[in-house]
């Protein structure tokens, strides 16, 4: 069989398994809220996001064409088959580990990070395309500070609205408010994350001769769709706890303000077709939330450890990428 035949049908494997991890690594951004507040039962809550997320996944393409154009160009990158099976491995090796440990890393910085390592291994700093890829690195920074300071506004209107009512009467009231916040949470999950598989396949198939345009197959979209459903069936209890609980406390009316923040942030980037980091957005739309709520009940501690994940991922996963693509050459 054809060697480039057989890493295509590896890749797209590998860019499905990774899209399945995403989903059960990433069910706790969408719906720990919810649970921590009681609002929905876990069971419940994971059902709802595993159907949204399918469902935002079907929706758009932007962010799959950046993903496949805008880090490497797709015509001309070296050994392109090889790059993109080195950056899975390393992206899947990093997502279980800090899955393992409980900690809420990002998918999208492991996997731009890897495709951008193996990319340079495989033939130096000038395959990358810059003007994208630095565009893509401004986004994943500005995304998650924006996120803070819009969660730290919405709350803050929340006191001031709410500042007469009864308090278990308005945290009731939120709890209802909150299952359709989840959902939305879970949906534009959907629309942002799968998206990066669905851009790693199309890459493949570029760079294997069998697509000519950056236009994303359907079959591509809905197996990616479909991946990301079942793995976020899946659930992600260990981080559902650090999202949910690990933070701070959060109540009924915490989880709406950082549930509202952090759809309409993820929903921006997809509407102008970047990709972000879903669970950099959403737990610091809940820093936001938090710091606005009480300063001193943030559980800060928990916070720099994720702090000091975010900026390890890019380097890290790169690293092991390139050194996976220097293996892998030894058998392909």
């Amino acid at each position: 069989m054809d060697t480039l035949f057989v890493l295509t049908i590896l890749i797209v494997i590998g860019a499905l398994a990774f899209d399945f991890i995403n989903g059960f690594h990433d069910t706790a951004n969408a719906i720990a809220t919810s649970v921590s507040t009681k609002a929905l039962k876990p069971r419940h809550a994971i059902l709802l996001a595993a159907v949204m997320n399918f469902l935002g996944a079907l929706t758009f393409t932007g962010v799959a064409k950046t993903i496949t154009k805008d880090i490497v160009d797709p015509f001309t990158l070296h050994n392109g088959s090889l790059v993109i099976l080195a950056a899975l491995v390393a992206a899947i090796a990093w997502n279980l580990i800090t899955w393992y440990y409980g900690i809420p890393s990002s998918s999208s910085h492991a996997i731009i990070g890897s495709i951008a390592g193996a990319a340079i291994a495989a033939a130096g700093f000038g395959s990358l395309n810059w003007s994208g890829f630095l565009k893509i690195l401004q986004a994943l920074i500005i995304s998650p500070l924006l996120a803070f300071a819009v969660g730290y506004i919405v709350y803050s209107i929340f006191k001031v609205v709410f500042k007469n009512n009864n308090l278990s009467k308005t945290n009731r009231g939120f709890r209802y408010i909150q299952i359709a916040t989840a959902a939305l949470q879970a949906y534009s999950h959907g629309t942002n994350d799968a998206q990066k598989a669905m851009g790693i396949i199309t890459l493949a198939l570029i760079s294997s001769g069998q697509l000519t345009s950056t236009d994303i197959p359907f079959w591509v979209q809905l197996s990616c769709a479909t991946a990301m459903g079942l793995g976020t069936s899946v659930g992600g209890w260990k981080i559902i706890k650090t999202v949910g609980g690990g933070i701070m406390k959060i109540r009924p009316v915490n989880g709406v303000a950082a549930d509202l923040t952090g759809a309409a942030i993820i929903f921006g980037a997809t509407y102008i077709h970047l990709p972000v980091s879903t669970t950099h957005v959403i737990s610091s739309s809940i820093l936001g939330v938090g710091s606005a709520h009480r300063i001193k009940g943030v559980k800060w501690g928990t916070a720099k450890r994720m702090i000091i994940t975010w900026f390890i991922t890019l380097p890290i996963s790169g690293s092991f990428a390139a050194l996976m693509y220097f293996l892998l050459n030894l058998f392909f």
